[in-house]
């Protein structure tokens, strides 16, 4: 999980184990973190050659954009292939089409308050619970 705002990023951790999932949730506030636990500190992605990943992706970031993210993460071939969600406040739809262009799996939009931002990561969840995503390579 790439977040930068710590209430958010507990706030998706509980809705997500309330929904079952118990998968390992490893969690970033930068985009350079992210980077360097997605593709090494060599960037060759090498590192996540055989991991299981699903990235949860926001694009307002202190240090990067998450679009920058998303194109690394999806021009590398040892990540081209783990699904990133996008869950963000930002609703443009020119952002929203640069993301899909870039090989997002899932662009959401973050609800403004509470109970609507939890009860989506719920579904979020459920949806994670049942989802398939490819072996490694």
């Amino acid at each position: 999980m790439v977040e930068d705002d710590e209430g958010h990023a507990r706030l998706i951790e509980r809705n997500i184990r309330r929904a079952g999932v118990n998968n390992e949730i490893k969690t970033f506030q930068d985009g350079t973190s992210a980077l360097e636990f997605l593709l090494g500190s060599d960037g060759s992605g090498e590192v996540s050659r055989n991991r299981a990943l699903l990235v949860l992706l926001d694009l307002n970031l202190p240090d990067m954009t998450g679009i920058d993210i998303l194109a690394k993460v999806k021009a590398n071939e040892h990540t081209r292939l783990a699904p990133v969600v996008v869950l963000t406040t930002t609703d443009d739809q020119r952002e929203i089409q640069r993301c899909y262009e870039l090989g997002a799996n899932v662009y959401i939009t973050k609800p403004v308050n509470y109970e609507g931002f939890a009860n989506a990561i719920r579904q979020l969840g459920l949806f994670f619970s049942v989802m398939q995503v490819p072996e490694a390579p």
